[in-house]
């Protein structure tokens, strides 16, 4: 009988850890897959990086930023040992699972700002999507201006005003 009892506690431990009978009988620890224990969190400025990133490779987009923001910025370009700010003109409010973005760009004269923007839209969301796993509920465009053939460029390092 004693036979009996060993092979009920042996059934009873397979059935409720499967793995636990293949391993003589010890349970596992932490419970549930290895990927779902803890959590991650992405700050704001990863987001925006990425954002900023994705609405530069769109053709069209000319810079990001607000006129001010741009002038501060090509000037802290300037200065060596800086790095060219990414997420300038991108700002995110990032939760749990869900980001909103607001970005902020000069389109080249003579494109479609409508056209423009969609790409912008569609190249941020997918960027943020893929390399966060968050939902992006909305990407709000603000055309700030329209970089006109003759103007001078502050984005180019190296060149004075």
């Amino acid at each position: 009988m004693t036979d009996t009892g060993e092979r009920a506690t042996s059934q009873t431990l397979a059935k409720e850890s499967p793995d636990a009978a293949g391993k003589g009988g010890a349970q596992r620890r932490g419970g549930g897959a290895p990927a779902t224990r803890g959590r991650t969190s992405i700050a704001d400025g990863v987001v925006e990086k990425i954002a900023g990133l994705a609405a530069r490779d769109v053709e069209g987009v000319h810079a990001m930023g607000g006129g001010l923001a741009r002038t501060f910025g090509a000037v802290r370009d300037r200065v060596p040992g800086s790095s060219k700010s990414v997420s300038r003109g991108v700002k995110a409010e990032v939760g749990e699972v869900q980001t909103a973005l607001d970005l902020e760009i000069v389109v080249e004269y003579g494109v479609s700002i409508a056209d423009v923007a969609q790409d912008v839209r569609e190249n941020v969301i997918a960027a943020v999507e893929r390399m966060t796993g968050l939902e992006v509920v909305e990407v709000n465009i603000a055309v700030s201006d329209v970089k006109l053939p003759d103007d001078e460029d502050e984005e180019q390092p190296g060149r004075l005003q």
